[in-house]
């Protein structure tokens, strides 16, 4: 049996962390599993709330001093690791069947893939296109609602490729993803000079060194996802420092 760890970054949002915590340890009866609760200093008290909440021996919470962002939330517990997969969870997530284990189960018969993700559905049962091309301005850009760019945002969305199989990406969304724990250990973990977006297409080019990242249609999670960056002016304006940021390291491409 494979030994699993996972991690929710809060900030904010205890009502929401607590469904999902519920979900995971509901999908995963039997599994070897420890999942770290970390909040980011979350003004609402959510981080001692979680501290002081009953899971089970199997969820630790930690409260970090200061909000430091995503990525850096989810290095905090990288000294702690003790496992064979790492899974990174969005705190907007809930799980309606065992893809955690099944997951680890696919990456046990395929060593070349080193990090995977699920489909995933809003609440409503629509499905969310995920799995995507390494970051391009015009993919971008048209993911903004830039009208006139629609080849461009289906084709950094691969949606001219079959994805009802498992199919290599080269973008891993981090709302959801599984990693080998050495391979995320191994990288670094997150880069932290990203403070919130698109730290997880840098985290999927430093994975994709070691081995394929794949997506796996065959499995499912439920995911609310906040899209603030389309709403509000300062949310825009991070994403834009961490376009940039990524771009500086991996290279510019128009499309």
């Amino acid at each position: 049996m494979a030994r699993i760890s996972a991690c929710i970054v809060s900030y904010n949002g205890f009502d929401e962390v607590c469904t999902a915590v519920r979900s995971i340890l509901a999908q995963c009866k039997g599994a070897d599993l420890i999942l770290y609760l970390v909040d980011n200093a979350s003004p609402d008290g959510t981080g001692e709330k979680l501290a002081a909440e009953d899971f089970g021996p199997c969820v630790q919470a930690i409260c970090l001093p200061e909000n430091k962002g995503f990525g850096a939330g989810h290095n905090a517990v990288l000294p702690l690791l003790d496992s064979d997969y790492h899974f990174v969870i969005n705190p907007d997530i809930t799980l309606r069947e065992p893809v955690m284990e099944n997951i680890c189960a696919w990456l046990d018969e395929h060593p070349e893939a080193v990090m995977a993700t699920p489909r995933m559905f809003f609440p409503d049962g629509r499905e969310q296109i995920l799995p995507k091309r390494k970051p391009n301005v015009l993919g971008l850009l048209a993911r903004q609602g830039v009208p006139g760019l629609k080849k461009f945002g289906d084709r950094y969305a691969m949606l001219d490729e079959d994805l009802s199989k498992p199919t290599p990406i080269e973008f891993c969304t981090g709302s959801f993803f599984c990693i080998r724990t050495e391979t995320f250990r191994k990288i670094g973990g997150f880069d932290e000079g990203y403070f919130m977006y698109v730290e997880d297409a840098d985290i999927t080019q430093k994975a994709r060194r070691e081995g394929l990242v794949y997506f796996l249609p065959q499995f499912s999670a439920c995911h609310a996802w906040h899209r603030a960056p389309g709403r509000q002016l300062r949310p825009f304006i991070q994403q834009l420092r961490s376009m940039g940021r990524y771009f500086c390291k991996w290279g510019f491409r128009l499309w």
